[in-house]
């Protein structure tokens, strides 16, 4: 049910937002506010309080995001309060980021590597990752895991490329112990 709570808010923005031309600076701001509220817990605390009233809270809104947002995302802000939704408001906004990115031709990568990777080999992953998908810019995302002791897992949306060591050798494992002696 939130799954659909979510995807229904974030499709009715989406199309907000290509109807007005501004899916640029709605993706900006999605972002800025995705980062807002999961930086800022005592403001999360306060929208999903259940006794403070709604009114209060858009108020709240208003007051902290008019004028640094557009109008049309305060009243989305406002709107999402009214209907009970605020719960939602971080799977709404990544939903709406997800619609807009894939909307706009670009791809998100999650790079996890057993070291830290270099700017260089970052560009060449980068450019690789252009040249075989079909996005005109591309996202990665990097992250560390010693764990997996060599190589590199991608993951871009539900499609995982895995070439680490470690993934390697349970491979390997799981072939040695099929063998009967």
């Amino acid at each position: 049910m939130a799954k659909l709570v979510s995807q229904t808010y974030a499709q009715a923005l989406f199309e907000l937002a290509v109807e007005e031309d501004k899916t640029p600076l709605f993706l900006e701001e999605a972002a800025a506010l995705l980062e807002v509220i999961r930086t800022n817990g005592e403001f999360g605390r306060f929208m999903n309080h259940p006794k403070i009233p709604k009114e209060e809270k858009a108020g709240v809104v208003k007051n902290v995001f008019e004028n640094r947002i557009s109008s049309e995302m305060t009243g989305f802000l406002i709107t999402i309060i009214e209907k009970d939704r605020y719960c939602e408001i971080e799977a709404i906004l990544k939903e709406f980021i997800g619609k807009i990115k894939e909307y706009n031709n670009i791809g998100t990568a999650y790079v996890t590597t057993a070291i830290a990777l270099e700017d260089k080999e970052k560009n060449d992953i980068e450019t690789r990752l252009l040249a075989t998908t079909g996005y005109k810019t591309i996202e990665c995302l990097y992250d560390v895991d010693e764990g997996l002791i060599g190589g590199m897992v991608i993951q871009m949306g539900d499609r995982v490329v895995d070439s680490s060591i470690r993934t390697k050798l349970e491979k390997l494992q799981r072939e040695l112990l099929a063998i009967q002696l």
